[in-house]
Parts: C-alpha cells; structure tokens; sequence
C-alpha cells in the first residue's frame, strides 16, 4: 500500500512537471513582449582595471530594478558585486594615458584626475563648478591640456598652476579699434581734434596712461572671433607654438521639424522640437584653423588646391550636362589633427560634405598647407567599417613614417598604411571580408582587429604582425566574440553570443590554442525552458546572379504548400543574417512563434546591408526600392521553388526601412506578397532626415529622380493586398506625419483594404510591452486571415 502511494505521488509530480515545462515552453505574443528581463539579462559595460587585475561588468542575475557593477578576476572567475565604496573610488573608464602607461588622465562628474597606476595614488587637478573635459598629458609630459567652457587650459604638474591658452569668443570684432559705428562718426571725432588742443592733450594723455597700465599686465592670450560658430576639437601642438581648432558652421536657412505629443502629463498637446528635413545638412562646413604664437598669426587651412576639390558628382549629368563648366570648391568637413608619435607631423581626414570623397592629408602647421596621402571617391557615397565622419581608423605608425586607415580601395573596408615622404600606399589585409577596429598592441608590434574573414555571418578577433601577414585567429567560438583585452594584453574578456543565446562572459588567455571558460550563466529558466531555433544560413540567388545571405526558419514537418513570412530589418545599412545574438530579439521569438504556427520565416540580407563590402552597400544608390525589394522578390521565389511554400501565402513585415520596404513591395510588387505589415515607416524620403538619405539620394532639389523613384507615396496607387501600418505618434526619427500623408493619399485613392493603428506615446523604438503586444497581434492576425484561406 505504502509502495502504491509513493508511485502514485511520483505520477503526480511527473504530469505537473511536465505541464509546467510544457506551459512555460509555450510561446505567446504577450510572453515574447514582455519586459526583456524576464528572458534574463546579459553581461554588458566590460571593463579592467588598471593593473588587469579584475574584470568589471554590469549584469543583473537577480532580476533588480537595474543592472549592478560585478568583478571577476583570473584567478578567481566566481562574479562577485562590487562595493559601494570600491565603486565610488574607481577611476574613470575613459581617458588618456602617459607615453609609458604609468599615469592616466580623466574626467569624473566635470573635475579632472590624475592617477598613478602603479602606486594607486590618485590626485585631483580641478575642483569648480565649472565642466572640466578632454584632458591628455602635453607633448613633453610637464603639462595636463584641458577643455573647459569651450576654451584650452594648461595645468603644471610641477607648480599646479591653470593657465588659460586660449580666449575663443562668439561674434565678430568691430572693424575699427576706435568703435566707430559709421564713417560720420568718425569724421566728426576727427574734426573735434583738429579744432580743440585742449581735446587732443587729453585724448594722448589717456593713451599714454592706458599703454603704461598694459605695460603692467602679465601678457594675455590673442582674443580669438569664430562668428556665428564656436570653436571645437582644440589641439595644442607638441612644440607648443600652434593651437589648431575646428569651427562647425551650422546650416543655413533650415527650417526645424516638430512633432505633436497629444498624451502629456498637463493634459495640454506639446511640441517636440526635432531635425530638419533631407536637404539641410548639419553642418554647411566644419573649417580648420591654426594660430601660430611666434608669428601672431591665424591661418584658415585653403581646401582650395586638394585634389578633386571641384569636381561635382556625377549625377548632376542628368540634369545638366555643362554642369562641369560651373564646378565650384566643394565644402568639406575636416577631423582634427592626428599627430605622430615624435610630434614632428600631422595628419588630417578630411570628407566633402556631399560626401563623395574622403582625403587624408599631412598637415603643415607652419604654414596650414596639404599634401595628399590617399583620396577615396565614390560616385555614391563614402562609408564602410572604420571610415567616417570624423576620421574612423587613423593613425601612425611606431615608425612615425607611416600613416594607417581604412579604405573600401579594393570593395571590402580594409587596413591601409601609406609612407608619407614617397607616398607609397600598402593594404595589410586582403580579401572578401572586412575589419573592424583595429588598433595596436602595446609593445608596438602587432596589430588587433576583429574580422569576418571565416563567414560573413561570424566576428573572430585577430593578431596580426605591425607590417602585416597572416592574421591569427585568436577566438574560436562560432557567433560573435567582442573581445576585452586585459592592460598587459595577456588575458581575454569576451562577449560572446550566438544566434538563439543572448550575449555571457567567457574569459581566455591570449593563446589561440587554449579556449574559452563560460563565466556568466544568464538566462531565466523560463526562458530557456523553451527550445530556441538555430536558424539555417543560407544563400540564394537573385535574378541578377548575386548571391544573398538570409536566415531560414521553418518547421520540422512544413504543410504542403503552406504559408510564408519575409522580415525585413531596418536601418538599411544594418546586418541580420548572421550568426549571432540579433538586436531584433523581440522578432526572433515572434520567427519562433510564427514556425510554431506553420509558417516558414525568411530574413534577408537585402542589398545595403552591412558586412558584405561596398558594391552590396552602395547597390541602392539613387534607387531605395530596387535591388533592395527584388532580393526580398527573389526571396519569396527561393521559398516557392525550394521549401514548399505557396506562392498565393507570402507575407511581408519589417520596421523603420523594412516597413518601407513592405510599402514598395505591396505598392510595386502586389502580385508576389498576399499582404503586409509596415511598421515605423518611411513614406517618402523628401521627409527624413539629411545625414542618412542625401549619401542615398542626393537631395530632392538636386536629384529629384532619385526621390519620386524611391519614395512609397508615389505609388501608393498600386496597393492590392492587405496591408497594416503601424506607427508611434511622437516618432522623432521617422515623423508621424509620413504616414497621416500617405494616409491621405489612400484615402483619395479610395483603397479600402488598408488599416492604420497608432501608438500615442511611442517613439520610434517602442517601449511599452502593452504597445509591442497590440503591434504584434495585428501582425499575427493579419498573417492568419491572409496566408492561411
């Protein structure tokens, strides 16, 4: 009897058991939207400590209100919280160090520090009420060089004394020393004098009295004007004779956009101040300026003789074809100066502001002239890993003879030095995959980089010799590993995710032998009691021959000719299909639920995608809604001809640049997807903003071709399927008011199939589980009315 019931209380516990895995692994649309922690939450903010004897992170095992500071060290890899008082005393993360790494400057809540590594003694400069920032240690290392209230300060590190070395000040000076406001002022002044001696006696005496105080006064730094501008990126030299700064000049004439937010705490509609309209850049240039203290002299460095200055882009040609005849220097962005190790030379990133070209170029300070070192030029526009706006991967060589950077010269972004006295140029990697951060190790010798060089989809971190050579593949783990390296470089922190397991801490040594030990276990047991889908990596061929990377979802045992969905990823210039923890995690579930519910979920990396070098970047120029939409057309054939999948049940969904993309797709293509969901969308791109679009289209003015052929609006009269917009109503990314004028135009078009649901108090990335919850069952009903009849 005792034996009977002993059985009979195990097959109780059993089934509940198992009904509660079974619950728990269920996946819903209100679990997948859920605040993210209750997936667990990762690892993140690594840093070391000075001596690389522990490894700090944030992390949140225990599911607070927030994330925690925790530590490890080698020997002892168990995380442990850190003190409240150990966290109060560490030093900043970010700073500047002295030439042997035994002191380090930084900025902790607007003062300024200096620590001793060694020792630990840490000793503060600056104690105000005033934002101290920047500091890094002069050339001869006697001085701390500092930012503070938009001007430049010295600190003796022998006597503590602050000198200011700069005086930067709004607006012009007046013209004339005697202010003056008009020539009959003058006039009259100069009239008075020649009739009365005694006002001309006094007029010299007070001069003379004036001369005798200043000759009293300790000599000030020269006053220097920036106009409307202020002065940024102030550099003092290592000879300390020229100071070199950048003057940003805003553009003209913009008008500024606003967005309404109906749902406020004072029960009043606020305006949301917010950008500019494609058209208006954010800055017509930014113009270096050096001031040479011997000679009391200004220089503005002339752009005027660098090579290609005043060549237009080539797309002007279809608008005018004498366009060449009125071809004017080109405003241009400059970086501020990168110098050499021996402070002997300088160097400069400087990008046109159409963004055509890129050209680095050795800086003389003596006399502000340029002598080019490389230039890139691309009739569509500059980019790429490590190429950017303020300068990307520049730097010198040990040498001090060699300028490194990265180029997209052979179509991928690659490592480049080039000699600055015979100009030759050398690439130090090669191949069909790009690199990404590369810097150089302590001892001068190597260099490290992370690369995708094994799978597009794959980032490994690499060594590599200074002068180049084969790359040594330092992390083995197949997903992404974002490495930390420890101070003395012997150790290895790593973020280490792969595509169905978010983001843990793994440690190494820097060995390519030895592998990595798992140190952080983060994920709820809700989480992983459900079996997360390794998506298959796959390729297809679009019809212009091109081969496409995509995740493949599907079921174990699809139906026969059953229902498909396509998720396109926003950002455009972004990467999805890869082997890694995606930042759409909230889609990965819903991919997971949607093979739950027999569907077959594709995710493509669609021509502009990240990862896969500059001709896959740059396929949508002047055309967004081209090769973009047919590799998502092309797609949709792979699944018809390749995984059983019927060509009357494909779907379409995606955000930001994916819910554009599904608008072109339903308005261009109807034929091919049997209904859509359009999320955040972009419905004309006249609307947006510059930075991104006018590198894509050129501006509306300029080219508008270009904008008619790739803005949704203007073919809204093709629409023939179900189609759902969804849109956050104080959206300051992509404006609310895209989609009430293609609301607009539906209506006068008189479409009925269409239905628009708005988010009153979501921006662009929604952040209310109630919101993504509401959006996604209207995504999951809309799929199950259309592609399952």
């Amino acid at each position: 009897m005792k034996t009977k019931l002993l059985l009979l209380l195990f097959l109780i516990l059993s089934i509940r058991l198992s009904y509660n895995q079974n619950t728990n692994a269920k996946l819903s649309i209100e679990k997948i939207m859920q605040d993210p922690k209750w997936m667990g939450t990762s690892p993140s903010d690594f840093f070391w400590s000075e001596k690389g004897h522990k490894l700090y992170f944030k992390w949140n095992p225990e599911n607070e209100d927030k994330a925690t500071l925790y530590f490890i060290t080698p020997d002892n890899p168990k995380p442990e919280k850190v003190s409240k008082e150990e966290k109060d005393n560490l030093p900043g993360i970010y700073g500047s160090y002295s030439k042997d790494h035994t002191k380090k400057l930084y900025s902790k809540s607007g003062d300024l520090f200096l620590l001793d590594i060694p020792t630990g003694e840490i000793v503060q400069i600056t104690n105000t009420l005033q934002y101290e920032s920047s500091p890094m240690f002069s050339f001869n290392e006697d001085k701390v060089i500092f930012n503070s209230q938009g001007n430049l300060f010295a600190w003796n590190m022998k006597s503590g004394e602050i000198t200011q070395l700069t005086d930067f000040v709004k607006g012009k000076k007046k013209k004339d020393d005697d202010g003056y406001n008009t020539k009959q002022e003058k006039w009259l002044h100069e009239q008075q004098l020649s009739l009365f001696k005694v006002l001309e006696e006094r007029k010299e005496k007070r001069e003379k009295a004036k001369e005798e105080r200043e000759a009293d006064q300790p000599v000030r730094m020269k006053k220097i004007y920036t106009g409307n501008a202020s002065a940024s990126n102030i550099r003092l030299s290592p000879d300390e004779n020229s100071l070199i700064w950048l003057v940003r000049h805003p553009a003209k004439g913009g008008k500024q956009t606003i967005v309404p937010d109906y749902v406020t705490e004072s029960g009043y509609t606020k305006d949301i101040p917010t950008r500019a309209k494609v058209g208006t850049p954010y800055f017509s240039s930014v113009d270096l300026f050096i001031y040479n203290k011997k000679k009391d002299t200004i220089i503005q460095v002339s752009t005027e003789n660098i090579p290609g200055i005043k060549e237009p882009p080539k797309y002007l040609v279809e608008y005018n074809k004498d366009f060449i005849k009125d071809a004017k220097v080109r405003n241009v962005i400059f970086s501020a100066p990168v110098w050499s190790d021996n402070g002997e030379n300088a160097v400069v990133n400087i990008l046109s502001v159409d963004n055509k070209d890129r050209w680095i170029m050795l800086l003389n300070t003596e006399d502000g002239s340029l002598k080019l070192l490389d230039r890139q030029h691309d009739d569509a526009w500059i980019g790429g890993p490590g190429i950017g706006w303020w300068g990307g991967t520049l730097g010198w060589l040990p040498d001090n003879k060699n300028v490194y950077f990265q180029s997209e010269e052979s179509g991928y972004s690659h490592l480049y030095t080039v000699n600055i006295k015979n100009g030759k140029k050398e690439a130090l990697t090669r191949g069909h995959f790009e690199i990404y951060q590369p810097f150089i190790s302590k001892d001068k010798k190597s260099w490290y980089f992370t690369s995708n060089q094994i799978h597009s989809g794959v980032r490994d971190f690499y060594k590599m010799p200074i002068k180049g050579g084969k790359p040594v593949r330092l992390t083995q783990m197949t997903g992404k590993n974002d490495v930390y390296l420890s101070p003395n470089e012997d150790m290895m922190a790593i973020s280490f995710s792969t595509s169905n397991h978010p983001e843990e801490l793994y440690l190494k040594k820097n060995d390519p032998e030895i592998r990595a030990r798992q140190i952080t276990h983060s994920l709820s047991e809700e989480f992983s009691a459900y079996p997360w889908r390794i998506p298959e990596f796959i390729t297809f061929t679009a019809l212009d021959g091109a081969n496409v990377h995509a995740r493949l979802y599907k079921p174990k045992k699809p139906a026969e000719q059953g229902p498909a969905v396509i998720f396109v990823h926003g950002a455009g210039y972004l990467q999805n299909a890869h082997q890694w923890w995606s930042s759409y995690f909230r889609e990965y579930m819903f991919h997971n639920f949607l093979v739950d519910h027999g569907y077959t979920v594709l995710d493509i990396d669609y021509r502009g995608s990240a990862g896969y070098g500059r001709d896959w970047r740059t396929a949508i120029y002047r055309h967004m809604g081209g090769k973009d939409l047919s590799d998502q057309v092309d797609g949709a054939k792979y699944l018809v001809d390749n995984q059983n999948v019927s060509p009357e049940k494909i779907g379409i969904y995606g955000g930001s640049y994916g819910g554009f993309i599904t608008l072109m797709a339903l308005f261009t293509t109807p034929d091919v997807f049997a209904a859509g969901a359009a999320l955040r969308s972009v419905t004309d791109w006249a609307h947006y903003n510059h930075g991104y679009t006018a590198n894509i289209l050129n501006t509306p003015v300029t080219d508008s071709l270009a904008y008619v052929r790739s803005s949704p609006i203007y073919f809204a009269e093709g629409l023939k399927k179900p189609l759902l917009i969804c849109h956050g109503m104080i959206d300051d990314n992509v404006h609310f008011q895209d989609v009430v004028r293609l609301t607009q135009r539906l209506i006068e078009l008189g479409k009925d199939n269409w239905e628009l649901a708005v988010y009153p108090l979501e921006r662009h990335g929604f952040v209310e589980p109630s919101s993504w919850t509401d959006e996604y069952k209207r995504i999951f009903k809309l799929f199950e009315e259309n592609l399952k009849k």
